[in-house]
């Protein structure tokens, strides 16, 4: 199965305000695993960078003006992502902003059934606890040291790593039970191996009245065809 990993990085916080995409990063899994294809741009907003937003991505104005405006990257992006599975980290900000881009463009919008939020799974996984992206990362021991700013493609790959965890991760772990187990039976096989039988815990009385009341039960009894204690056998 194929799925996208997706973030983005913006002047703001509302697109119906004026806000604008300025960053777009993918990563594509392939069964759950990291394929190297990646997409990126930056994407000249057509407006100025407020100095909140600059804060927590370092894109300036003067950067992204060299760069495309969303529609002449826009069906790059929508020809990489196909019709896949998109994972995205509180996934309502993200999906607002682009479909905001393509109402401009009169695209058609990205629809809520192909979207996977990580932060509903994260929820639903550690509930209560701390699900920011770097508290996921801490929680999984992913290095997060590149992540000076906010960036998106940087944000989509270190996602693709919470990602794999929430849904159960490489097992390396399990792996390496499964290749103890056979030692581990060996093990306990050798333990029950006894130099010498027990001796009875019965006597000798106690065993003859078991077997004289075997014998009532007759031939056909199930006790005498499924135990070596038949009619008249020994012990």
């Amino acid at each position: 199965m194929r799925e996208i990993v997706l973030d983005t990085e913006t002047t703001g916080l509302d697109p119906l305000t004026g806000d604008r995409v300025v960053e777009i990063g993918a990563v594509e899994l392939l069964n759950g695993v990291v394929t190297g294809a990646n997409f990126h741009v930056y994407v000249n907003p057509e407006r100025d960078m407020p100095e909140a937003a600059f804060r927590v991505h370092g894109l300036s104005e003067e950067f992204l003006r060299g760069h495309a405006v969303f529609s002449g990257i826009a069906n790059d992006f929508l020809q990489f992502i196909g019709s896949d599975r998109l994972v995205i980290h509180n996934a309502e900000f993200d999906v607002k902003f682009l479909n905001a881009e393509f109402a401009r463009l009169a695209m058609a919008p990205l629809q809520p059934e192909r979207i996977l939020d990580s932060l509903v799974l994260a929820r639903r996984k550690h509930p209560g606890a701390a699900n920011s992206l770097d508290a996921l990362c801490g929680r999984y021991g992913i290095d997060i040291s590149r992540r000076k700013k906010h960036g998106a493609l940087l944000d989509a790959e270190l996602l693709a790593e919470v990602y794999i965890e929430l849904s159960g991760g490489r097992q390396s772990a399990f792996v390496l039970k499964a290749e103890q187990a056979p030692e581990k039976l060996i093990s306990i096989e050798v333990l029950t191996k006894r130099p010498h039988a027990l001796p009875p815990r019965i006597s000798r009385d106690e065993q003859a009245a078991h077997r004289s009341f075997i014998g009532e039960l007759g031939e056909r009894a199930l006790w005498c065809k499924n135990t070596r204690f038949g009619s008249g056998g020994g012990d």
